[in-house]
């Protein structure tokens, strides 16, 4: 049986042609991801901004009703509850942001958890309430601190890694192809508004990784043709890694945007916006790994012969010598 392939061996698409269009779109894209952030500001959630978990467990039932938890607190006045399964089927965790003015009042969040705790109650005969923990801003913001730390360190990590294992423009290359990923994927949540949260923090190490592992791809086949075709340009160079290893690119991001494409339709909201990151992800980090990490290349001044060893007098003499010999 003749194996169905996406991509044919003799694919020759002319990527770098098309470099600097495409990075200036990105540039755009940056900068107005980062005034959105800057401008609009991320929606925060209860992790960051700080709030109270409310722990419920239905006695009576095998499944809690999350859709009816979810319209009688909205009802409330609150907000839009984050309601999660604690647990068995039956137990849940209910996540409220702080009342405006709780950091000066702490009452006005007890007088919500009491409203919401007597609502449930008298909605749910047999529900429970298990216990009702409160997380304080100063916590919350040193949550949002340490997220944004893992992630920059994450990043640094990697920069030196690649660096240490291939070349100092290759660390740099794919320093600024995850800075273009984290920063269009923070763009996404300005913009939409969707919360984030330590899930988001989680979805965007996630993408890192991915965009990282297609990056070493591309870079690795890069260096195995610098060492085969040292008379090649560098573009076509670049032109023929990148279209030697589409198949790989192409096959790993389709069988993962299947599987997001499938948990964006039917997977429950608590996760819609963690999905939403890595599909977003997906789709920039594959790009970004051809169209950001391998251009970036030719404006460090990389070529064929860029990492081959000098000759040096001394080399040249004793090289002489055997020849002679």
């Amino acid at each position: 049986m003749k194996l169905l392939k996406l991509v044919p061996d003799n694919t020759n698409i002319h990527f770098l042609r098309w470099r600097v269009p495409f990075y200036v779109i990105s540039m755009i894209l940056m900068a107005a991801s980062l005034t959105l952030v800057f401008t609009r500001g991320l929606n925060l959630g209860v992790d960051f901004i700080g709030g109270q978990m409310i722990r419920v467990t239905f006695e009576r039932t095998a499944t809690a009703p999350v859709a009816e938890l979810r319209e009688d607190i909205a009802r409330l006045g609150y907000g839009e509850p984050i309601i999660q399964q604690f647990g068995k089927p039956h137990e849940v965790s209910i996540r409220m942001k702080l009342p405006e003015g709780a950091g000066s009042d702490p009452g006005l969040a007890d007088s919500m958890a009491r409203k919401i705790t007597a609502t449930i109650k008298a909605e749910h005969a047999d529900a429970r309430i298990d216990g009702v923990d409160s997380v304080s801003g100063k916590v919350s913001g040193e949550l949002f601190k340490t997220g944004m730390q893992a992630l920059l360190a994450a990043m640094v990590a990697i920069s030196i890694y690649i660096w240490v294992r291939f070349e100092w423009q290759f660390g740099i290359g794919a320093l600024f192809a995850l800075v273009h990923d984290v920063t269009l994927t923070l763009g996404l949540f300005a913009l939409t508004q969707m919360e984030f949260d330590l899930n988001i923090v989680a979805a965007l190490l996630t993408l890192i990784g991915y965009s990282l592992n297609d990056t070493i791809v591309v870079y690795d086949r890069i260096r195995e043709n610098m060492k085969k075709f040292r008379r090649m340009q560098i573009p076509e160079l670049l032109d023929l890694s990148v279209n030697e290893t589409l198949s790989r690119t192409i096959v790993t991001s389709l069988s993962m945007l299947i599987t997001l494409g499938a948990l964006l339709a039917l997977g429950p909201n608590v996760i819609f916006g963690f999905t939403a990151a890595i599909t977003l992800g997906i789709f920039v980090g594959t790009y970004s790994s051809i169209y950001m990490a391998a251009p970036i290349l030719i404006w460090l001044k990389v070529s064929p012969d860029s990492f081959v060893q000098k000759e040096t007098e001394l080399d040249r003499q004793e090289r002489l010598a055997r020849e002679q010999g």
